[in-house]
């Protein structure tokens, strides 16, 4: 069973399988935060004003680019919205793989290590 730790420690791999839905659900157990919406990993972050939002951004920009596994973000005033999913499975239809839940762990260490960006 893998833990919050050991998909911390893992890296994004270019894959074609997609995970099955209780695959997902036992990740998801994982990160609470997160939810599965409209075929999408899905999660938003607050923050106390437009700066420290962008901050948190800068930040994500690092793992996405280390990653090579990127989101779609939705970036506002105080809030952005993260959602994954992997393009290269399902045949190209696109769905949830394990690269969408290594993504979202270490996003989520990045938001719980940055208390000064976030809103109290």
């Amino acid at each position: 069973m893998t833990t919050l730790a050991m998909l911390n420690e893992k890296n994004c791999v270019h894959t074609t399988t997609a995970l099955t839905p209780a695959e997902q659900q036992s990740y998801l157990a994982l990160l609470s935060t997160w939810r599965l919406d409209d075929g999408m990993l899905t999660r938003s972050f607050d923050f106390a004003n437009y700066y420290a939002t962008l901050a948190f951004v800068n930040a994500l920009a690092w793992i996405i680019h280390v990653q090579d596994h990127h989101p779609e973000l939705l970036i506002t005033y105080n809030r952005c919205v993260v959602r994954y999913n992997t393009h290269s499975v399902n045949n190209g239809a696109g769905g949830i793989s394990e690269n969408d839940f290594i993504c979202a762990a270490k996003i989520d260490a990045i938001y719980q290590q940055s208390p000064s960006i976030r809103q109290g």
